[in-house]
């Protein structure tokens, strides 16, 4: 054996299967093992020697015996041996292409030895890796419908100072921000003081699965805006949210603008839109933050028609907050029932007898299933309309009166969801301050 093998390469790792051809691995670099990848049946050399004349062509390798068999894997390993050799001192290294057989190979790649150590397995991505978690010094991410410059922009900024403002075109939009990580926060309007609730952002809270974690309260104060030189005569169109224009409707009328009054989704929206089509009969409802925004000129300051008017926007998170009794918090519900508003008194009264006060009520109707069907034989089919119905109070869930008005509440609904439990907005405010639509 050791006549057969004058390149010094170990026999013992070349095995022959039939069926396979010869393959070669790299171990370490400057080093080659060959391992023929058959196994050696003498019997089947036999049969397969005598009918082929002594070449066993159907398998691809070449012997009629084993000590032929031994002398060919031994030659084969001597010629990449010194193959290997010239290679290295033309100086092409590892990564040059090694010939066996005349044939050039690409796959030898080299190989760490892993004895000692197991590989590391692929870290998976964490929450931490797709958002991380707003640390000191750094900025929160809060989503607003509208431009730069909308009212929703001020109330993001008054949750969340120094935080980084995300417009979105639409509320659904900022919902989703937050859903899919683009924002960490997101502060919407749910209702004005003289232009009630807006109903789409309640629609969506129950759409969505985001929590309420916080309130923010901001005075209104709107301002007609036109471009530079423009002249209250020479205005045929107002343009502003639909909010805007109707807690200005009775200031307009007093101004004597005879307009058109035309709704588009945020304040800022309508003087961005005025100065970049350089629209010179055409006045926005904005703030003065979007006049100084997109260069337009003040007709009018303060043309609200409350001086009180207020606009309550809410926190919304992915996560709820945990709730607390060492200060002031509200929490928001929505529930249904199958009974008709009959039951209406009795969720109320669990409220009532505990002395927890209602800050607001709103009913919208049941999108599922906006009609009930009552047969009576004796009258005939009545039709009666499903609602849903919101209703904020003050008191936190982590209160025990406020957890057992909600267990009774469940026995007269046949749908109960906690919106959130949040701190109240207990900050002051002059109705001279920049509110929100």
């Amino acid at each position: 054996m050791q006549a057969l093998n004058p390149s010094g390469v170990d026999l013992k790792s070349l095995i022959r299967t039939p069926g396979r051809t010869l393959t070669h691995c790299r171990v370490l670099p400057g080093r080659l093992v060959i391992q023929c990848a058959s196994r050696y049946d003498s019997a089947n050399v036999n049969s397969s020697t005598a009918q082929t004349g002594g070449l066993s062509h159907g398998s691809g390798h070449v012997g009629r015996g084993r000590h032929e068999w031994q002398s060919s894997c031994a030659i084969l390993a001597s010629k990449v041996v010194s193959q290997q050799q010239d290679t290295e001192k033309s100086g092409g290294g590892a990564d040059s292409v090694t010939v066996v057989n005349g044939h050039p190979t690409l796959d030898l790649v080299p190989v760490k030895d892993k004895s000692n150590s197991p590989a590391p397995l692929p870290k998976p991505l964490s929450i931490a890796d797709l958002s991380p978690a707003p640390m000191h010094g750094s900025k929160l991410r809060v989503a607003y419908q509208g431009v730069p410059g909308a009212y929703s922009e001020a109330a993001a900024g008054k949750a969340y100072p120094n935080c980084e403002a995300i417009p979105c075109d639409q509320f659904e939009v900022a919902f989703q921000a937050v859903e899919l990580w683009i924002a960490d926060r997101a502060v919407l309007p749910v209702e004005n003081s003289l232009g009630g609730s807006i109903h789409r952002n309640y629609d969506l809270l129950l759409r969505h699965r985001l929590h309420i974690v916080g309130e923010v309260q901001l005075p209104v104060h709107h301002c007609l805006l036109a471009l530079p030189g423009v002249r209250k005569d020479y205005l045929t169109r107002v343009i502003s949210h639909p909010q805007a224009l109707s807690q200005c409707e009775h200031t307009l009328t007093k101004m004597g603008l005879n307009v058109i009054r035309e709704a588009v989704d945020d304040t800022a929206g309508a003087a961005e839109y005025i100065a970049m089509n350089n629209l010179r009969d055409t006045a926005a409802i904005a703030s003065a933050r979007a006049a100084d925004l997109y260069g337009l000129q003040i007709l009018a300051d303060g043309i609200q028609d409350d001086s009180g008017n207020v606009t309550r926007f809410v926190m919304l998170a992915r996560e709820p907050i945990i709730p607390r009794t060492d200060r002031p918090f509200k929490t928001s519900i929505v529930f249904a029932h199958e009974k008709g508003t009959s039951v209406l008194f009795k969720v109320l009264s669990a409220f009532a007898f505990r002395n927890i006060s209602l800050t607001k009520i709103e009913s919208r109707p049941h999108r599922n299933r906006p009609i009930r069907l009552v047969d009576d034989a004796n009258v005939g089919t009545a039709k009666h309309f499903e609602y849903m119905f919101y209703i904020d109070f003050e008191a936190s869930m982590a209160d025990v009166k406020a957890q057992n008005a909600l267990a009774e509440v469940q026995e007269f609904t046949s749908f109960l969801r906690v919106l959130g439990s949040y701190p109240m907005d207990m900050t002051p405010w002059t109705p001279s301050a920049s509110g929100g639509d």
